[in-house]
């Protein structure tokens, strides 16, 4: 499945984005899907995941509260609405998809967030 990412760009501190990651599949539903990101010089760190039906969402700690996932199976997409963007929440942004919520086969190419102070 290839995995389309868009949505990212620059925003003030406190400000708010919304990424979407688009799927080449029919078979969408059948995957769970998850957004990571790496900061530069950093390594790739899990963010959010959300099961094939949405029932299900997990998140990191450190935005926890902040960022919601969620998912349109009629679209082949699935989304990241980052709320309270802090500057340590730039880098790189990157949807996943895979058989099950701790194991991701296919990854997008990425989307830059900056996030300004």
């Amino acid at each position: 499945v290839q995995l389309q990412a868009s949505g990212g760009g620059l925003v003030q501190a406190g400000g708010s984005l919304r990424l979407s990651c688009t799927a080449s599949r029919r078979t969408f539903s059948s995957y769970a899907m998850a957004w990571y990101r790496q900061a530069p010089g950093q390594e790739r760190e899990f963010v959010a995941a959300i099961s094939w039906n949405g029932g299900t969402t997990y998140y990191a700690d450190s935005v926890k509260g902040r960022f919601t996932i969620s998912r349109d199976n009629a679209k082949n997409t699935v989304y990241l609405q980052m709320n309270s963007l802090k500057p340590e929440d730039t880098a790189v942004y990157y949807c996943a998809a895979g058989w099950s919520l701790d194991a991701y086969s296919y990854w997008g190419q990425g989307t830059l967030v900056t996030v300004s102070s």
